[in-house]
């Protein structure tokens, strides 16, 4: 491979804020960045060497793409697959693999990924119309996900009771056992060529229940040093098993009778690895090109305790985005902000975030309070 602070062509598929992140750190490795994105005004048009405006579906227009670029990485997994695969039928470096993307884009071979290693899931049952969900046999509630195209809540339903069969899913899904749990947690692991594998300390997440998005995570996790090392243990056992190049999210529950159960599986940047880049020696992003780039992996401890509160659209706003309260919560000691350049707002759209170090557990938790109630996206 070329050396990736000199020749290489690194190409993205996606444009949005994971992509605009991942390019700012790398500038910092004087890496050539060509992004790809069907929005003219992703938020990477104005970072990378060359926008490139057009579909990620589209079997020609990613083969296109990739042919231009020596190595071709993700900030979303719906992409055209089928133009991956043939990439690197002839050569051109295709990290996360795409056998990996194709397993990631449907959450009913994802699920049978984890039976078939013994990773533990909740209990599932894939369902493939209307009539075979209404057979199921499961007792209510449980929790109904399309098999594809679902992310940030989108594509996920709770069946609570026999009538709620009217409005589930007509599409192929999976359903799986309603899971009591104690918290969400993450851990983010990355794994280069040659083997190498780094883990980021587990982190909690809180999620906003009306849109069941990601509103706050915490790091590191105050849990027992036995379910870190669990949560450690499992999110190394996938990569090896996937043997992935690249960073993998590993979303999981903690039930309440002290269990670990996977939930889903992101194949690269993820919401719950932002508080890396103040708050960890190495950030989530820098890692993922250290993995693609096979170089050794950092160095993951925690430099303090960080707080990530995500910036979403106020509900009943829609147009040009303002950002109310910007000025006090940057007068706080340890606030970093990352906006993420989209010009328009709208309900609930991330717009940004917001992260917190601080020594002390609870200032920082305190101060990220503070910047939830204070910071508002409006237009």
């Amino acid at each position: 491979m070329k050396a990736f602070y000199g020749d290489l062509k690194l190409g993205i598929l996606g444009g949005g804020q994971l992509g605009r992140m991942l390019i700012q750190q790398a500038i910092n490795y004087n890496v050539t960045v060509k992004v790809l994105d069907p929005d003219r005004e992703a938020p990477c048009r104005k970072l990378c060497d060359e926008f490139v405006a057009g579909s990620l579906g589209d079997y020609e227009t990613v083969y296109k793409f990739g042919k231009k670029v020596d190595l071709l990485t993700i900030e979303i997994e719906k992409v055209n697959v089928d133009a991956l695969e043939q990439l690197e039928r002839e050569g051109v470096l295709v990290y996360p693999q795409p056998r990996i993307i194709r397993l990631i884009q449907d959450k009913g071979l994802q699920k049978q990924f984890f039976k078939e290693n013994d990773i533990p899931t909740a209990p599932f049952k894939v369902i493939g119309s209307v009539d075979e969900l209404k057979q199921a046999g499961f007792n209510y509630p449980y929790i109904q996900k399309l098999r594809r195209d679902g992310y940030d809540g989108r594509g996920v339903y709770k069946v609570a009771d026999e009538s709620s069969l009217a409005n589930a899913f007509t599409e192929p899904s999976l359903i799986e056992q309603l899971i009591d749990f104690e918290k969400e947690i993450s851990v983010i692991v990355a794994r280069n060529e040659n083997g190498e594998v780094a883990t980021f300390p587990l982190v909690e997440m809180e999620f906003n229940p009306e849109v069941n998005l990601v509103e706050f995570l915490i790091s590191p996790s105050t849990f027992s040093a036995e379910i870190k090392e669990e949560a450690d243990r499992i999110a190394r056992k996938i990569a090896e098993d996937l043997k992935i190049i690249g960073l993998l999210a590993v979303e999981m529950f903690l039930t309440k009778d002290g269990r670990i159960l996977v939930n889903e599986l992101a194949p690269r940047p993820h919401n719950s690895g932002h508080q890396s880049i103040e708050g960890n020696v190495v950030s989530q992003f820098e890692q993922h090109l250290r993995a693609i780039f096979n170089q050794p992996m950092g160095d993951t401890a925690c430099i303090g305790n960080a707080v990530v509160i995500n910036v979403l659209g106020e509900p009943g706003f829609e147009g040009p985005a303002v950002y109310q309260g910007i000025e006090k919560i940057l007068k706080c000691k340890g606030v970093y902000v990352h906006l993420y350049g989209k010009a328009l707002t709208k309900p609930f759209r991330k717009m940004g975030h917001v992260t917190v170090v601080d020594t002390d557990r609870e200032k920082a938790i305190e101060k990220a309070r503070f910047v939830q109630g204070t910071l508002k996206v409006i237009s």
